[in-house]
């Protein structure tokens, strides 16, 4: 089916059109998935909240901006992905499925979010790329698992403090910020093994040295004067990263990153709880 056609259909709240955007999708699939990305859908067919042992539902690049409060049926959903959508705001009805472990919300137009966030306590990876945040919710350091948070391309200034209670964060996703120092909440977080501030306005970056998890820090396309000192092992990923934090002859190397490295970096696809 056409793009086009899916669009027009997508307007049409009829029983039967759903039923064609959905393509008989009538049962609970045995994979216990159902994958309706790119549908562009304006509103999620409550059919679908039925299916009470559903584990992950993929809803991205959709035209979606509210959800049914039917959804709070789906309590053993462990992955949603909402990311490229038009949500202005997080439905509470999100914050009732307790069973979350992994939520996408990339590339909507969210300017905060919701204090119900914190009743998802087997939250483990949060995406809130792309959005209009100009903070980052004080929530969201109330999600005491999380092990991955991916804040890039928002309009960030700073972290909260509090941010150093995520004693499980492993990874910290900030490229393409407006942060004007490095984050100092970061220096006391040496649990921490990923740090990517690529693309900010940091012009010094402290010693990073005394961070014992740290495996690899990303800084390029910052304005800086120097080089993050690291421990011995870490991967640098940025201007003089080859070279002393203080050069001399080279004004700007970037260091290749290896397979290893790759193996750090943000996913192509979305990923699996552990």
């Amino acid at each position: 089916m056409g793009n086009s056609l899916k669009a027009i259909l997508a307007f049409v709240p009829s029983n039967k059109c759903q039923k064609y955007l959905l393509e008989d999708l009538e049962e609970m699939p045995v994979d216990k998935m159902v994958d309706l990305s790119g549908r562009q859908m304006r509103r999620l067919p409550v059919h679908i909240c039925s299916f009470r042992e559903l584990v992950k539902l993929y809803l991205s690049d959709n035209n979606l901006n509210h959800l049914p409060p039917e959804l709070e049926q789906l309590q053993n959903l462990q992955i949603l992905a909402l990311d490229f959508n038009n949500f202005k705001a997080l439905p509470l009805v999100v914050c009732t499925l307790k069973q979350l472990c992994i939520l996408y919300l990339g590339n909507n137009k969210l300017c905060s979010l919701p204090l119900e966030l914190r009743l998802l306590q087997n939250l483990k990876t949060l995406w809130i790329e792309s959005n209009c945040l100009q903070y980052l919710p004080e929530v969201v350091c109330e999600l005491r698992l999380l092990k991955t948070l991916h804040a890039g391309s928002n309009a960030l200034r700073t972290l909260p403090p509090q941010l150093q209670c995520l004693q499980e964060l492993r990874t910290i996703w900030l490229s393409g910020n407006l942060l004007s120092e490095f984050p100092p909440v970061l220096l006391d977080m040496p649990f921490l093994e990923v740090i990517d501030v690529d693309r900010n306005s940091i012009q010094f970056f402290p010693s990073l040295a005394h961070l014992p998890g740290l495996k690899l820090v990303i800084y390029d396309h910052n304005p800086c004067r120097n080089a993050p000192k690291v421990a011995k092992g870490v991967r640098r990923v940025g201007r003089w990263s080859e070279e002393t934090p203080e050069p001399r002859k080279r004004s700007g190397a970037v260091i290749e990153i290896t397979l290893d490295e790759k193996q750090l970096l943000p996913p192509a696809t979305k990923s699996e709880p552990e």
